[in-house]
């Protein structure tokens, strides 16, 4: 009746044969009947295919997507255009259903893949080398802060109150399970408090994780963090925003020793919250710390280029006990679309990105003064920025709602002090039309 479940009756019939067993009942005996469901499953009637195509149409239908909203909401999760070429090429049979290279030189597409996503990441940061294979930004952090933590046998880690609350929370996550100690470096004025910074900082510290852009947007001052830590023999962490990378100064410059961040704006759709990509960098003296793996370039027998792991400090290979990291996914698709995402724009594309985006973003800032929204930071930022709402903000959210228009994000449900600010994102995909559609209908949301 159902061609597509693989047993049939006879196949189960041999199989409880071979096993000297009369029914199904003998083959589950050591399970307590207790724990077993004594029914059927409650699923509807069989469907055909028709009717699961319209059903399931009937479920996405709830979903409101950007495709359909005007989008000003950020706070980690970035509407920026993706070109049609990368879902071409993603959805190639090659890369689509490529998984971990566990016969690794086999697997010459997803190495190359590997390798190209590795060198653009180290490019745009600006450090010696990148690995592959990192969840998404908060965990990628994470494992940043155990890496620190293993190359300088030190276990207190510091980071800034202005990193991404959620990454915070992960971070703390990972610590109890690592024996990390973990310290919140306060902020001031919307960046972190450097002042109560030094009084932190020991040499008991194995890294300071500063985030800029930050959690609100704005640029922050890394060049007295770096002094400070590495005064100390501690390493510099720093998460930061691909997309920003075009026209700020690059970590690599700054005197990092880490680099993490969330790679989706790449070319990934925002899909509700993930899959996304993680990404990592570093300096060439850390390189056997990084976890997931690390592809290289070489040539076989023949002289012909060919692509191998040249580092993988995962437990379920040579590293055993000794792994850096229990990793054992593959983001291989989804860095495919960043660098595919790369490769297109280019170093000018990149650029242009990030120009487009803080310039409508500061555009969008001095509409909105102009109409009574109050800056809550007067700091230099990105693309988004924080500002004091005049009323409730999820009822101003709810109004902007009925017009169409995904609105900003509500911080105060992270920071209690901050509970009407509304942190706004603008990115290159916003035209001027819709940010005066925005400001109008801030207006009548006030």
């Amino acid at each position: 009746m159902f061609p597509y479940i693989p047993h049939t009756e006879e196949d189960i019939k041999f199989m409880l044969e071979t096993l000297g067993m009369k029914d199904l009942e003998e083959l589950f005996a050591d399970i307590p009947k207790e724990v077993r469901m004594n029914r059927e499953l409650d699923l509807d009637a069989p469907k055909s295919e028709l009717e699961v195509q319209r059903l399931m149409k009937s479920l996405t239908d709830k979903n409101t997507s950007t495709d359909e909203m005007i989008c000003f909401l950020g706070a980690g999760a970035y509407d920026h255009y993706i070109p049609s070429v990368v879902k071409h090429v993603t959805g190639r049979g090659e890369f689509y259903t490529a998984y971990t290279p566990y016969q690794a030189e086999i697997s010459q597409g997803t190495l190359q893949v590997i390798f190209e996503f590795q060198t653009m990441i180290a490019n745009l940061t600006g450090m010696d080398l990148s690995n592959a294979s990192m969840y998404d930004g908060s965990t990628a952090t994470a494992e940043a802060a155990a890496m620190a933590a293993d190359a300088t046998r030190r276990k207190e880690i510091l980071i800034s109150e202005t990193v991404h609350p959620e990454t915070r929370e992960v971070l703390d996550t990972y610590a109890h399970f690592n024996g990390l100690q973990i310290k919140t470096v306060p902020m001031a004025d919307g960046v972190t408090d450097v002042e109560q910074l030094k009084g932190m900082v020991s040499k008991e510290t194995a890294g300071v994780i500063i985030q800029t852009p930050n959690f609100f947007g704005i640029i922050e001052e890394v060049e007295e963090v770096e002094k400070l830590i590495h005064e100390v023999k501690g390493l510099l962490i720093m998460n930061v925003d691909p997309m920003s990378l075009g026209i700020l100064k690059s970590p690599g410059e700054l005197g990092a020793d880490i680099v993490v961040g969330e790679g989706h704006a790449m070319g990934n759709p925002m899909s509700y919250g993930g899959p996304y990509l993680g990404f990592m960098a570093a300096t060439t003296k850390l390189m056997r710390k990084m976890p997931g793996r690390i592809a290289g370039q070489t040539t076989d027998h023949d002289g012909n280029v060919g692509y191998v792991l040249t580092l993988q400090t995962r437990e379920q290979h040579i590293r055993r006990e000794k792994a850096t990291s229990n990793i054992c996914s593959n983001q291989a698709l989804n860095a495919l679309a960043a660098l595919v995402y790369m490769s297109i724009l280019g170093k000018k594309g990149m650029k242009a990105v990030a120009e487009q985006s803080y310039r409508k973003a500061h555009h969008t800032m001095e509409k909105l003064e102009a109409i009574g929204y109050k800056k809550v930071y007067d700091k230099p930022f990105f693309k988004e920025f924080l500002v004091e709402a005049p009323k409730d903000p999820a009822d101003i959210n709810k109004t902007l709602l009925e017009q169409g228009i995904l609105g900003g994000y509500e911080v105060g449900k992270h920071y209690p002090d901050l509970k009407n600010g509304l942190l706004f994102c603008v990115t290159e995909k916003r035209t001027l039309d819709e940010i005066d559609l925005l400001v109008k209908g801030l207006e009548v949301a006030k």
